[in-house]
């Protein structure tokens, strides 16, 4: 079989010492991760070996030693066969480089070779066509996650994973390993990829310490805003009812989840966290910005001022419109009594919103001053806000919608029953089909009388259907470009995709492999690559799951609710635990 030695490219010019490392004999790996430099005691490196093993949960030892004489050096090889019987180690790496050679030779060691050493002389050339050196970076293996991954989760490391998902393990839970550098005053130094240093990790380690007490705050917090939302007088009607429908409702629920999954002391699922976190950032400073647009130059009061004549307006139109469908619309010829009494009854609803919104005229400019402040808690909330009043304002257009829904339903399926009638057909409720049926002649009659009226006064129906119906899409339309804004903002991965554009082997999709030197009398040496995700998958895998609103029918069975009359609600809200509600 063919060993393969993973070997950080940070320690290519280390000084000769021990290898540090871990042995993967399934896949018969070694992964090394630094190099402890001469001289050292044995007892003190087999202390920090076994402390180091007992931090990172990781079976770590010493996998043999490095040399890379310096100039005026000597070569320390009985030495360093020696070094393996105190350490007690059955498989022992010799890996030796020369200065000014690319390639590294290697010599492996255990209790079989050595016995047979004597007698096969070419043995030691056989093992070294048999070493492959895999290199790679060292950081970007021990900051990366080796996809793929569910939910954001990360799937559960054992021994029966991929050699390559061990290595990966290997580094990134090697951390305590990587603690010790050039500057501390230890007995031991040692060569890793934090060689050189760890004064730039100081902001992150302030910020981390930073944020035990923060989340103490907002778990306090959080749990006296639990308290005030389960009190007894919340669970009066039409209180609950008002939470589910409400957008603005909905997303202050959906935050509140939020912070409760940013209080959390685990640190499983750190990038939905840190998803949560940006995200909950940007939408808090979108909507100062909106706020300290609003309440600057008097913008709010030229809204307010703006906000009735406008309303109005609608109003004034849609008045036109029924004195329109109650003439000769485009020609048609409409049913005279029919038209007269569904117009007269339009008219008289537009009548009653006029005198409603007059009568809150003078608390307009409040409502907004007062509506606005919500932009501080987000912009997510100034648009929820947006979306409830833009309910609130067309309501009686939805009312509208809902009569002649209603109307053109009870007509539609009053003429499907009908038309059973004649072909001798009813409607079975208990079996959910349609059988034959025998029918006498006074039936038949007044079957034929009642289709008669219902099919003459359809096309006076459906006009008014027609049009009320293409209102409350507009409306409707308007109000689901704000939930999706909304939803955009929830859920859209910000730090996940920072990652991606900024550090793209953060998020690893797989490796490459390529050909750093195959010098004869050296082993083959391979450069490992980190494949990064695409932009894709990574907003598919750390999309943070919301309330969302997707339609709750297929786009054919949709149609087939706007022929037939049934009332649509095309966006719906879903939790994150598949609960839906409707949105109006």
């Amino acid at each position: 079989m063919v060993l393969k030695v993973f070997f950080p490219q940070c320690c290519n010019l280390a000084a000769s010492g021990l290898l540090v490392g871990r042995w993967i004999p399934q896949h018969d790996s070694a992964v090394v991760l630094a190099v402890i430099h001469y001289p050292f005691i044995p007892f003190q490196v087999k202390e920090y070996i076994r402390k180091m093993g007992k931090e990172s949960r990781m079976d770590l030892s010493i996998l043999g030693t490095w040399s890379l004489p310096q100039d005026g050096e000597e070569d320390k090889d009985n030495f360093q066969e020696g070094l393996s019987a105190i350490f007690d180690m059955q498989r022992w790496l010799q890996v030796s480089r020369r200065m000014g050679q690319k390639g590294f030779v290697c010599r492996l060691l255990g209790e079989e070779k050595e016995a047979k050493k004597s007698e096969e002389k070419g043995e030691e050339e056989d093992e070294e066509e048999k070493v492959i050196f895999i290199h790679y970076e060292q950081r970007k293996v021990m900051l990366s996650e080796l996809h793929p991954i569910q939910n954001g989760v990360p799937e559960s490391r054992d021994d029966s994973l991929s050699e390559l998902r061990q290595v990966f393990h290997t580094v990134s839970n090697s951390g305590p390993l990587f603690f010790m550098d050039k500057y501390d005053d230890g007995p031991l130094k040692s060569t890793h990829w934090q060689s050189e240093g760890r004064e730039g990790s100081i902001i992150v380690e302030l910020l981390k310490q930073a944020s035990i007490p923060l989340c103490a705050l907002l778990r306090r917090l959080l749990a006296v805003w639990t308290w005030i939302c389960t009190m007894r007088i919340f669970g009066l009607f039409p209180l609950p009812f008002l939470w589910s429908k409400l957008s603005s409702c909905v997303q202050l629920s959906y935050r509140t989840q939020h912070l409760k999954t940013l209080t959390d002391g685990t640190q499983a699922q750190f990038l939905r966290k840190a998803n949560v976190f940006v995200s909950f950032l940007v939408d808090i400073g979108l909507g100062l910005f909106l706020a300290s647009w609003l309440y600057r130059d008097r913008h709010i009061s030229m809204l307010a001022d703006k906000l009735l004549p406008a309303a109005d307006h609608v109003a004034k139109e849609l008045e036109e419109l029924l004195q329109w469908l109650m003439g000769a619309p485009a020609g048609l010829k409409m049913n005279r009594a029919l038209d007269e009494v569904l117009g007269r009854f339009f008219l008289y609803h537009i009548h009653m919103w006029i005198s409603y919104l007059h009568l809150l005229s003078p608390f307009v400019e409040s409502i907004l001053w007062y509506g606005g402040l919500s932009a501080c808690l987000g912009l997510t909330f100034a648009l929820s806000l947006l979306s409830d009043m833009v309910a609130l304002l067309t309501f009686h257009i939805y009312c509208f919608y809902v009569y002649g829904a209603r109307l053109y339903c009870l007509k539609i399926y009053g003429l499907a029953s009908l038309w059973r009638l004649f072909r001798g057909k009813k409607w079975n409720v208990l079996r959910q089909r349609v059988d034959s049926c025998s029918y006498d002649l006074d039936q038949l009659f007044i079957g034929t009388l009642l289709f008669t009226i219902l099919l003459f006064l359809l096309p006076t129906t459906a006009l008014y259907y027609l049009v009320f119906t293409l209102l409350r899409l507009v409306i409707v339309l308007f109000q689901g470009v704000i939930h999706l804004s909304v939803d955009f903002i929830n859920s859209f991965p910000l730090y996940a995709m920072a990652l991606r554009v900024c550090r793209p082997y953060r998020l690893a999709e797989g490796v490459r492999f390529r050909v750093l030197s195959e010098e004869p009398g050296t082993a083959l040496h391979l450069l490992m690559e980190i494949n990064p995700l695409k932009s894709g998958v990574v907003i598919n895998t750390y999309r943070t799951p919301t309330y969302s609103c997707y339609p709750k029918d297929s786009w054919g069975a949709l149609i087939k609710k706007l022929f037939v009359g049934e009332l649509i609600y095309p966006w719906t809200h879903k939790s994150a635990k598949g609960h839906a509600a409707k949105a109006d």
